[in-house]
């Protein structure tokens, strides 16, 4: 079963379970990955394409979480990171902080750049290696720290 009609088959269950929160959520989910369907012109939804949707959705909700609690609506951060918790369920397992600077570590033995010029090779390589399994915002940070010690 694919990961889209998982999420369709989900919705049902929570339609027939009255579980009105978990249903808004997988529709929102499910309304975001048929968009980008149309605006990308796709055929079909892959899984590669529910877990690109998944992820932004994921990034945009904990984005909106650190501005609700800073505004002191911990209700609505609360609200979202239960819609995370059900959005994460079609994300594959997030790598450990420790898990992600093994895998750039060895980016940069496969790589061996020279210098912060090549930081486009190793970026791109990170993504096709941790797409949807880390935060590319902390993926980053870990990528620049070590040019920075080279």
């Amino acid at each position: 079963m694919s990961l889209y009609e998982q999420i369709t088959f989900d919705m049902k269950e929570a339609m027939k379970s009255q579980n009105k929160d978990t249903l808004s959520t997988i529709r929102l989910l499910k309304s975001a990955i048929d968009l980008s369907k149309i605006n990308n012109k796709l055929s079909e939804v892959t899984d590669e394409l529910v877990i690109e949707v998944a992820s932004k959705q994921v990034k945009q909700h904990n984005e909106s979480i650190e501005q609700f609690r800073s505004a002191g609506r911990d209700d609505l951060a609360d609200k979202l990171v239960k819609e995370i918790e059900v959005i994460s369920h079609y994300l594959p397992k997030q790598l450990t902080e420790e898990e992600i600077i093994k895998e750039i570590n060895d980016i940069f033995d496969d790589i061996v750049p020279l210098s912060k010029k090549d930081m486009g090779k190793v970026m791109k390589e990170a993504n096709s290696r941790l797409k949807g399994k880390a935060d590319f915002k902390f993926v980053s940070e870990i990528v620049n720290k070590k040019f920075d010690a080279m």
